[in-house]
């Protein structure tokens, strides 16, 4: 409870306008942690805080303080951001920033300001004129105590049709729409429910192949897309001595280059027109009202902004020999779900390209000798904004430093003995992340089959479970399964005599058959089944999709391939069109 107490004398605690506006009254210079609610203040910082605190002794001189984004109107720019930010205040003026627990950046700036203060204390010099760094929205109203909830938000819905994801164009529409300057608040793959398609389409109903359409888009994938406006950045920033390496002139020039579409007037319809996408994608623009998003993406204004985000993390061969189950628990711990994890012995070159930041250190080659003495184990995490926070949590990348600055990080907790470097991974970016993982966890394909018997309303919480535990559906069809459609798929058991019971179950419905893809799909995807028997799935896998959805051997809620041949016979067959991208066996 003691320690709890210094905590709080330490930094004080900012949650809401009137106690910001207080803090800002502070005379000397403040350092205010910004933080978001889902994942509190920076604690690895507080360690070196702590240490100036008392080095310093600067009680009059030098305050703390955390807070929090989603509270204060000030910081509304900083909501929904995944990396920390450290504001400097001297004497109300906001005068740097850090983005990022940069610790030493950190440190060397607070040392830099107070001895100025000491100084124009002591009439050793004069205050220098700070340029202040504005970061209120421009177009925000009178700030006072209004949250941001009560000016209403435009959205943009945009469904992108099953023909342009079965083209794999949605990635292109994606980035195209994210150019144009907007932000993405939510997004979903799934095949859209008749009373879906009617709500987004409520204008086109008295059409007459409505129907038609109706059937088209219930029985394939659509991309659902929700984005709004988003807000040009400010070049009032001043970042140029206290911005992460990064973070350069060239990244700023390209940001300012993708914002140009935005200005079109935000007609997002009329920017897809002139990028010629126009065709695959319809638009609903300019909606305040959210429950029109609900019927589309439930509960959407809980859900909006929240961005999940997949993180490569490997344990390098000593940590994993020795620690690997506290490694996992705190990972656990942290609020990230391992999706994918296998161990994995790194070639000199593999290593060489993982350890690139360390190879002008005396310590490269014993660094890469220890990285190919033995298995690895890397994982696929997520969790929302999981990329930052890993960074965030695994701390510096070398251990000196890590326990001097940062002794709560990961790199600091789990240092090995004689071993430098941090001994846990992350990547850097979403884009080396997406590549890291392909190349550790290369997809692969399978096929997998809904039966008719298993209710709509099932369907759908077989598709979340499916989802959920890291597949993609990269391809779905509706399709009532006759004798010669049911025969691309159970062309081994043809010649058995319980196929014709198969084929009476098949024909009472129609079935949805889809590629899954993920790495080790086939395997993954049959524990997920369960045994083919519900009763005995219900006794040895109760978490199964057999044990919760099937009712007998043959109504069994699920199908899937055996092996890899067998999957890709049965997408060749009923998937015609389809090209597998990077295809592993193994």
């Amino acid at each position: 409870m003691a320690s709890k107490k210094r905590e709080i004398q330490l930094q004080a605690v900012i949650n809401n306008q009137s106690l910001w506006d207080e803090m800002m009254q502070n005379k000397g210079l403040t350092v205010i942690d910004v933080y978001q609610a889902w994942c509190g203040p920076c604690k690895a910082m507080q360690t070196l805080f702590r240490k100036l605190k008392n080095e310093l002794n600067e009680d009059e001189l030098l305050h703390f303080a955390v807070a929090e984004a989603d509270s204060i109107v000030t910081l509304q720019p900083f909501r929904d951001k995944c990396e920390p930010v450290f504001l400097f205040s001297v004497n109300g003026t906001i005068v740097a920033k850090i983005q990022g627990a940069n610790a030493p950046l950190v440190n060397q700036k607070i040392i830099t300001l107070v001895n100025e203060e000491r100084k124009i204390a002591a009439g050793e010099m004069v205050r220098p004129q700070y340029h202040e760094i504005a970061f209120v929205d421009s177009d925000s109203e009178d700030a006072g105590e209004l949250s941001c909830e009560s000016v209403d938000q435009i959205y943009t819905v945009v469904i992108i049709k099953p023909d342009a994801v079965t083209a794999r164009k949605v990635r292109e529409i994606k980035e195209k729409i994210i150019k144009a300057g907007f932000v993405t608040e939510a997004e979903d793959k799934k095949p859209l429910t008749e009373e879906q398609v009617k709500h987004f389409y409520s204008q086109t109903v008295d059409q007459p192949d409505f129907e038609d359409f109706v059937s088209f888009m219930t029985r394939n994938l659509s991309y659902i897309l929700v984005v709004s406006q988003g807000k040009e950045k400010q070049p009032s920033w001043d970042e140029s001595e206290v911005n992460s390496e990064t973070e350069s002139k060239e990244s700023w020039d390209e940001q300012q280059e993708m914002a140009k579409p935005s200005r079109m007037q935000g007609n997002l319809q009329q920017y897809l027109e002139i990028q010629q996408i126009s065709q695959f994608c319809d638009v609903e623009e300019n909606i305040t009202n959210t429950k029109f998003i609900d019927v589309l993406i439930p509960d959407f204004k809980n859900v909006r902004g929240i961005k999940f985000e997949k993180t490569l993390a490997l344990l390098r061969p000593a940590l994993f020999n020795e620690r690997t189950e506290d490694v996992l628990n705190k990972i656990q711990d942290e609020g990230f779900k391992i999706l994918l994890q296998r161990q994995i012995v790194l070639s000199e070159e593999e290593a060489k390209t993982l350890c690139k930041e360390y190879e002008n250190k005396d310590y490269f080659g014993h660094v890469i000798e220890n990285m190919t003495s033995g298995p690895s184990l890397a994982l696929v995490l997520v969790r929302e904004n999981g990329l930052g926070y890993w960074k965030q949590l695994i701390g510096p990348s070398n251990v000196e430093e890590a326990k001097e600055y940062l002794p709560e990080s990961l790199c600091a907790q789990f240092a090995m003995e004689g071993l430098p470097i941090n001994q846990l991974y992350g990547s850097d970016s979403l884009e080396a992340a997406e590549r890291e993982i392909r190349y550790f966890f290369p997809p692969q394909h399978t096929v997998a089959l809904i039966k008719p018997h298993v209710t709509q309303e099932q369907r759908e919480e077989i598709m979340n479970i499916i989802k959920e535990t890291g597949f993609d559906i990269t391809q779905m069809k509706e399709i009532l399964l006759t004798e010669e459609e049911a025969e691309k798929i159970y062309f081994k058991i043809k010649r058995k005599a319980f196929y014709k019971d198969v084929l009476d179950v098949l024909a009472e419905g129609t079935s949805l058959v889809m590629i899954l893809t993920k790495w080790n799909a086939v395997l993954d995807w049959r524990r997920l089944m369960g045994p083919t028997d519900p009763e005995e799935a219900r006794l040895l896998s109760p978490d199964s999709i057999r044990a919760q959805f099937g009712t007998n051997i043959l109504k069994n809620a699920v199908h899937g391939a055996s092996n890899i041949e067998e999957a890709m016979q049965t997408i060749s067959r009923m998937f015609e069109d389809f090209v597998p991208e990077n295809l592993e066996e193994n």
